[in-house]
């Protein structure tokens, strides 16, 4: 089980920890309590747009050690996200043309991690998840990523379109990568100012973030399993924007 000092507990505390600006991964809530204290805490969650589930309380009892959570445990994030469009404001400021990578729903906290990794290494500027549905950002996920989790910016966003629209918006092309084309990477020009699109594990990129891409691109497959391991495809498409940028 994961250090208890990760996590705040208690209504009144988790209210105030928000509201002082708190960096929080996520709030579990006991499932059916009510009240007005937990109404006036799930409304501050929906305002400040932080993930939250309703859990049993042996849940609760388990990440507070059963100390007097009163039916809400708070999950202190490892790191301070930033903010988008604040991001891309300082990235096309830069000499070199920025690279995003947008993660849609990926699972698997060692992908994450190990993704965290490489785009470090190949110098992304920034990655984008959503609120929800995007694994967490962990211990395990951290120590997968061998630290570059706190050297690289990590941007939180309610929904990946949303981000989409934004970065379209200030002439950063979308390139989704999928086997649902016919268009190799090696003939989009990475060179511009990209966002590269990485999608879940089982589901690949959502049908609505693909509509809205600029361009789809998938890796050359010769042998008989159909896909690669994300953080392995990720690599890849990442290094070719490093080969072209060269």
């Amino acid at each position: 089980m994961e250090n208890n000092t990760e996590y705040i507990f208690g209504i009144r505390a988790v209210i105030e920890a928000i509201n002082s600006g708190k960096e929080l991964e996520k709030v579990y809530l006991q499932k059916d309590l009510k009240g007005t204290l937990m109404n006036e805490l799930s409304g501050v969650i929906r305002a400040n747009k932080i993930a939250s589930s309703y859990v049993p309380i042996e849940k609760l009892n388990k990440l507070s050690k059963f100390q007097n959570h009163q039916g809400a445990v708070a999950k202190i994030s490892a790191i301070t996200f930033q903010d988008l469009e604040t991001l891309i404001e300082s990235e096309l400021e830069a000499d070199t043309p920025p690279i995003f990578l947008l993660l849609d729903q990926i699972s698997d906290v060692r992908n994450f991690g190990a993704i965290i990794r490489t785009a470090e290494c190949s110098n992304v500027s920034g990655i984008i998840i959503p609120n929800h549905g995007n694994a967490p950002l962990n211990a395990d996920a951290i120590k997968t990523s061998a630290g570059a989790a706190f050297n690289i910016p990590i941007c939180k966003v309610e929904h990946i379109k949303d981000a989409l629209f934004i970065l379209q918006a200030s002439d950063i092309q979308i390139v989704s990568i999928t086997e649902k084309t016919d268009e190799l990477i090696y003939s989009v020009d990475l060179k511009k100012p990209t966002a590269l699109i990485m999608g879940s594990e089982h589901r690949g990129i959502s049908p609505s973030i693909l509509k809205n891409s600029d361009f789809k691109a998938k890796l050359p497959m010769y042998g008989t399993i159909e896909s690669l391991n994300v953080s392995v495809a990720c690599g890849i498409a990442l290094y070719e924007v490093v080969r072209q940028r060269l």
